[in-house]
């Protein structure tokens, strides 16, 4: 059975994820939801990993590729 301590600990480890995340989709352009892909167990942040490399960036529209 989870003890309180365990359920806050789970809490600010989560926490330390998903903050750094909604950083980076703020300053990419997008909405920072997205961020809670994080808490899908196994595949989530591969889910963001992917959504952030293959997506074009909202932010960077007008700027031409090098």
């Amino acid at each position: 059975m989870l003890s309180i301590f365990d359920i806050f600990q789970t809490f600010i480890v989560g926490l330390m994820i998903v903050i750094p995340f909604i950083v980076i989709y703020k300053r990419a352009g997008f909405n920072p939801a997205w961020a809670a892909l994080v808490f899908f167990p196994g595949f989530g942040l591969l889910l963001i990993f992917l959504h952030l490399a293959l997506f074009p960036w909202p932010n960077q529209k007008g700027r031409r590729e090098i």
